[in-house]
């Protein structure tokens, strides 16, 4: 990952950490797992997509993954996000279920949430790489570093922003927003939506109508969350 390569309104917030230790030895781990013959998800040119997608000034609400989806075709370098003919994984299901009930939306037939990126969420996974088949295989090599520059240049504006911290490792996230915030911003946390996890909380927490209301007590546009069929 070289500066060029981060989208313009985001380099400014994200060039210093590239010179850093871990960011070098982060490009040169991906270098050799590549190397070595290893199959890394999402391919390159779309790791950096939640930031090409949504422009930091555009950011309204963010929604916080863990690491990309690890079988194939899945990642594309956004957070719970597939591409149309990619069946709907089961936490990105469960996430339609509490918007169909929140929302009075039908759940929608395909699993790409690119409008939704469009439309000012922020869909960032913490780490933006991932081994095929190996969940969780490059936590710690580096992009901790470089997706949390990007969650505090999102908290330091002063723009109205709603975080959406599901599961544990969002949730962690939470201190991080409030040591750097800057203007009015509203955090809402709830279990992760994963099958294993959903019904102690994230089913019923109502987190999309939630962050609409606050947004427009703020005087900021509500979110749109329909998907296009």
């Amino acid at each position: 990952m070289t500066s060029s390569s981060i989208p313009e309104t985001w380099r400014a917030a994200l060039e210093p950490v590239l010179a850093s230790r871990p960011l070098r030895t982060l490009g040169g781990f991906l270098k050799a797992e590549e190397a070595a013959g290893k199959t890394i998800y999402p391919p390159a040119g779309t790791r950096l997509a939640a930031l090409e997608l949504t422009p930091l000034p555009a950011v309204r609400v963010v929604i916080l993954g863990q690491d990309p989806y690890h079988g194939p075709g899945q990642a594309h370098g956004l957070s719970f996000s597939v591409r149309p003919g990619v069946p709907v994984p089961p936490s990105l299901l469960n996430i339609f279920k509490e918007q169909e009930a929140d929302l009075g939306l039908p759940r929608p037939a395909h699993g790409h949430l690119e409008s939704w990126a469009r439309g000012g969420v922020l869909l960032l996974n913490t780490v933006l790489t991932v081994e095929a088949g190996q969940a969780g295989s490059h936590q710690g090599k580096g992009w901790e570093l470089f997706t949390d520059a990007a969650i505090r240049a999102v908290t330091e504006r002063s723009t109205p922003c709603a975080y959406l911290l599901w599961g544990s490792h969002a949730r962690a996230k939470a201190p991080l927003i409030r040591e750097a915030s800057a203007g009015p911003h509203l955090i809402l946390e709830a279990p992760h939506p994963s099958p294993l996890s959903a019904h102690r909380g994230f089913l019923g927490c109502r987190h999309f109508s939630k962050a609409n209301a606050w947004l427009e007590e703020q005087d900021a546009a509500a979110i749109d969350w329909r998907l296009p069929a």
